[in-house]
């Protein structure tokens, strides 16, 4: 007999940010799918939904809805780094643990989160390292007004002019906002070798667009000699993009139909449709792998999870709950990622503290 697990899922099915929502409840829902009907598998997922609608301030309250009415002690969920924040001390208060499967800006290291998708030593830096020998040093850079936007701009500041580059502009914008006329002139005006977009959703479709339509006026802004860089786009906004995203290079750790994923020793595991996608089936594969065979371990922390976890095939750091990735660098080529470069097994450093990286003190540090 199988034994039943509630688990809550905490994705926004409506907001600047739902196409990646809808790609990570997608990955979540199909491992659930796949687990419930594996006969091997003693565990059976229930899952338990809520809908923030995009509303930071609803993930919180939700979170806690979710911990306090249903026996989840698990959670699947969150986009934006503002919302993770706004859950974490629900999980302390209450004993939850959150599996956070979308990229994010490091500096992280809470006892009630697990990070399955890619940090700065795994999107951020390989990529500054693979564009600028090839492009110049010379960078724009764009983003968000919120987290992610200004902590992965510091980071890259950092490493550029640590490599004797220049910054030629940053700007950012409300998330939701559409109107990058200004960005669009600065660069015009400034020049610059390439630009990181770390703009989120609608915000940055129209970038997009708008420096395509830059691209056909100065062949300067032509992809190939002025890229555009991203860590946080894939596969699952490219039909919301359209043709602006011919050109984009992209860091991540999964792109469709590439193998290397933790999971690829699985048959088909190349079929995910993004790495969000691909992130939020792992999270629940690897919570399914824990709690195998051990009833009542549903209860346990996260942290008591892993310390007890004696068995081959776990993909967590017990100390960052971050996960071994690999770091692959891809270009949109006919409205699909093709790759350009990769390393193999990247283990997830969120204070970049395993390498002279960066000198960044780890001022947004979240732990119980």
């Amino acid at each position: 007999m199988k034994r039943r697990v509630e688990i809550g899922l905490l994705y926004s099915r409506s907001g600047s940010y739902s196409l990646i929502s809808a790609a990570c409840r997608a990955g979540a829902m199909m491992a659930i799918a796949e687990l419930n009907a594996d006969p091997d598998s003693d565990v059976s997922f229930v899952p338990v939904e809520r809908d923030p609608g995009g509303n930071v301030d609803l993930y919180g309250p939700l979170c806690e809805e979710i911990l306090q009415e249903t026996t989840a002690r698990h959670v699947i969920g969150c986009v934006t780094s503002s919302s993770r924040k706004e859950v974490i001390p629900t999980l302390e208060r209450f004993g939850g643990t959150l599996w956070y499967a979308v990229p994010y800006e490091g500096f992280e290291a809470s006892d009630h989160v697990v990070y399955t998708h890619a940090c700065p030593n795994q999107h951020l830096l390989p990529l500054l390292d693979w564009v600028m020998p090839q492009y110049g040093r010379r960078a724009y850079l764009t983003g968000s007004n919120y987290i992610w936007g200004w902590e992965m701009n510091r980071l890259a500041r950092e490493r550029i002019t640590q490599a004797g580059g220049d910054i030629a502009g940053e700007r950012y914008l409300p998330i939701g906002s559409r109107d990058v006329g200004r960005m669009i002139d600065e660069i015009r005006f400034s020049r610059p070798d390439f630009i990181l977009n770390s703009l989120i959703g609608p915000s940055s479709y129209e970038f997009l667009a708008a420096f395509r339509v830059l691209g056909t006026e100065d062949s300067h802004f032509h992809p190939s000699h002025c890229p555009v860089l991203s860590c946080n786009l894939t596969e699952c906004e490219l039909p919301a993009i359209g043709p602006a995203a011919e050109g984009l290079v992209a860091a991540g750790p999964y792109f469709r139909g590439v193998d290397g994923w933790p999971d690829s020793a699985r048959p088909g595991a190349a079929r995910f449709g993004s790495s969000h996608e691909a992130a939020a089936f792992t999270a629940v594969f690897e919570l399914a792998r824990l709690l195998k065979g051990r009833p009542g371990t549903e209860e346990l922390s996260i942290a008591q999870l892993l310390s007890e976890d004696r068995r081959a095939g776990g993909i967590v750091d017990p100390e960052t709950h971050h996960t071994v990735l690999p770091a692959i660098i891809a270009r949109v080529e006919g409205g699909a990622f093709r790759v350009l470069h990769r390393r193999d097994r990247v283990a997830g450093d969120p204070y970049l503290t395993r390498g002279a990286q960066t000198s960044a003190a780890p001022y947004l540090r979240v732990v119980s």
